[in-house]
C-alpha cells in the first residue's frame, strides 16, 4: 500500500512539473568568447539534477568502494561468531544425547574461536570426564579457572558434582566449602552437599542440609525423614556402649524428630546395651505413650534393671489395649521370667507363638523350660527355633 502511494506521488510531481514546464519560457545564455550556447531554463534545471544524482552516485560508489575491506571483515568477523555460538549449542545438545567424543570437538571449536571461553572449557571438561579421560579433564578446569570473572560458581558446581559422580567426596567437600565461602548456597549447592556429607559419614552436617532443604522447600518432610532417621542411628552407633553420651546426644534432637519410632527403638537398643535400662524404659513409656510400635514393645521386655513389677504393670495395661499383639505378648512373658512368674510367663510365651510363630518366642520358652527343669521341652524349643531361624 505504501509503494502504491509513492508511485501516484511520483506521478502526480511530474504531471506537475511538466505543466509547470509549459510556462516557463525562460532561457539561459551562456558566453565563452567566441562561443555563445542558449539553452532553455527547464533543461539547465533537469541538468543540474542529474548532474547532482551522478555526483552522488559516484561518490557513494567510491565510499563503498573505500568501505568494502572492512565491511568484509566485520562479515567474516560476524560469521565467525555464528558458527562459534553455533558450536556451543552442539557441544550442548551433543553431551545430552550422549556422544561425548562430538561434544568435546565442537567445545574445543568454540573455545578456540573465543565464544563463551569459560563455558565452553567447562562443557569440554564434562565431556572429557563423560569419556573416563581424567587428563584432558583436568586440563579443561585449568582453562576454566582462567576465566573465573565468567564461570566461578558454575566451575565449582561442576567440580563438585563430577567429583561427587566419581566418588571423590574428599575433593567434593573443596569445592563445596569453596562455594559456601562465597556465599553461595543454592539448592543444587546444598543437595551436592548433602550427598558429600552422606557419603564421608558426616552426619550431623547431613542433618545440618536436611534441615535446610526442608526449610526453602526443596525436600518434602517425607524425603527427609529417612535421611534424618539414618543420621541420627549413626549418630547413635558412633556413641553405642556410653549411655551418657547416648543422652546427651538424644537431647540435642529435635522434639518433632523424637517422634519416629524407629530411631527410639534404636536409642532404647543402645541403652539397654550400654547398662541403662532405666533410661531405655522411660523413653519407650513416652513414646508408647502417645503412638503404639509393635517393635519398640518388643524391646521394653529387655530392660532388666530397675523395677520390673512397674514393668509388668505397664505391660499388662497395654495388653487391654494390643490383646493380639506378639511382641508385647514376648516382652511380657521376659518380664515375668524376670519377676519369677513362670506360668505367666509360659501362658505369654505360647501366646506369642500362637499369633505368630516366631524364634525369639521358642528360645525364651527353652530357657524357661531349663529353668524349671523341663530337658525335653527345651530341647524342642530349641529345635523349633533353630528351624524357623533358617526360614
Amino acid at each position: 500500500m505504501r509503494g502504491l502511494l509513492w508511485l501516484l506521488g511520483l506521478f502526480a510531481l511530474a504531471a506537475g512539473l511538466a505543466v509547470a514546464g509549459r510556462y516557463n519560457e525562460g532561457y539561459v545564455l551562456m558566453v565563452w568568447p567566441p562561443y555563445r550556447l542558449q539553452i532553455s531554463l527547464n533543461l539547465l534545471i533537469l541538468l543540474f539534477i542529474a548532474s547532482f544524482a551522478a555526483l552522488y552516485g559516484l561518490s557513494r560508489l567510491v565510499a563503498r568502494t573505500l568501505a568494502l575491506p572492512r565491511a568484509v571483515q566485520q562479515f567474516r568477523a560476524r560469521k565467525s561468531r555464528e558458527r562459534a555460538s553455533q558450536a556451543i549449542y552442539d557441544a550442548t545438545r551433543l553431551r545430552i544425547e550422549g556422544r561425548f567424543g562430538q561434544a568435546l570437538k565442537q567445545a574445543t571449536a568454540a573455545y578456540e574461536a573465543g565464544e563463551s571461553p569459560g563455558l565452553a572449557a567447562l562443557l569440554a571438561a564434562r565431556a572429557a570426564h563423560s569419556l573416563r579421560d581424567d587428563e584432558r579433564y583436568r586440563q579443561w578446569l585449568t582453562r576454566a579457572a582462567a576465566h573465573d570473572e565468567e564461570v566461578r560458581v558454575a566451575r565449582l558446581m561442576t567440580e563438585a558434582e563430577l567429583a561427587v559422580e566419581g566418588r571423590r567426596f574428599d575433593e567434593a567437600a573443596e569445592r563445596i566449602a569453596d562455594l559456601q565461602a562465597g556465599g553461595q548456597r543454592h539448592i543444587a549447592a546444598l543437595r551436592l552437599a548433602l550427598r558429600t556429607a552422606q557419603a564421608r559419614g558426616d552426619w550431623v552436617e547431613a542433618v545440618r542440609l536436611v534441615r535446610q532443604l526442608v526449610k526453602v522447600r526443596a525436600m518434602t518432610a517425607e524425603q527427609a525423614d529417612p535421611v534424618k532417621r539414618r543420621a541420627h542411628q549413626e549418630g547413635l552407633r558412633q556413641r553405642a556402649g556410653d549411655a551418657l553420651a547416648l543422652q546427651t546426644y538424644w537431647q540435642a534432637v529435635p522434639r518433632d524428630e523424637q517422634r519416629d519410632p524407629r530411631l527410639v527403638t534404636e536409642l532404647a537398643r543402645a541403652l539397654i546395651a550400654a547398662g541403662d535400662s532405666a533410661t531405655a524404659q522411660k523413653v519407650i513409656e513416652v513414646q508408647l505413650a502417645s503412638a503404639w510400635d509393635s517393635i519398640l514393645a518388643g524391646v521394653y521386655g529387655r530392660c532388666e534393671e530397675g523395677d520390673v513389677r512397674s514393668r509388668l504393670a505397664h505391660a499388662e495395661e497395654w495388653l487391654k489395649l494390643h490383646p493380639r499383639d506378639p511382641q508385647l505378648l514376648l516382652s511380657l512373658g521376659r518380664l515375668c521370667v524376670q519377676s519369677q512368674l513362670w506360668g505367666k510367663a509360659e501362658s505369654y510365651l505360647g501366646a506369642a507363638l500362637a499369633i505368630e510363630p516366631g524364634w525369639e518366642a521358642h528360645v525364651e520358652l527353652a530357657h524357661l523350660a531349663e529353668r524349671i527343669g523341663k530337658t525335653d521341652d527345651a530341647n524342642r524349643h530349641y529345635r523349633a527355633a533353630a528351624e524357623l531361624s533358617r526360614r
